[in-house]
């Protein structure tokens, strides 16, 4: 799931080299975090979180073939400038 969030976002910002993924999983819960450069946070959030919620809707879906539940958080990389 982690390479599935990385190639979308890279797509979608204008600096993919400041987009860093990490997930942490346990038996039925994967926790994924988003971080992109803050000028980039509302291209990856959407017009009413649009683009947001459909990020979520496809983990949803792969998630829901291993029985799992998955969260994202999207967050600025901190240290980058805005």
């Amino acid at each position: 799931m982690e390479q599935i969030v990385t190639t979308i976002a890279k797509e979608l910002v204008e600096y993919p080299e400041h987009v860093s993924v990490t997930a942490a999983q346990d038996a039925q819960l994967v926790y994924i975090t988003l971080r992109v450069d803050p000028r980039d946070m509302g291209k990856v959030i959407g017009k009413r979180g649009r683009i947001a919620k459909a990020f979520r809707t496809l983990l949803k879906a792969v998630a829901m073939n291993d029985d799992r539940t998955v969260h994202l958080d999207i967050q600025e990389n901190e240290g980058q400038v805005g």
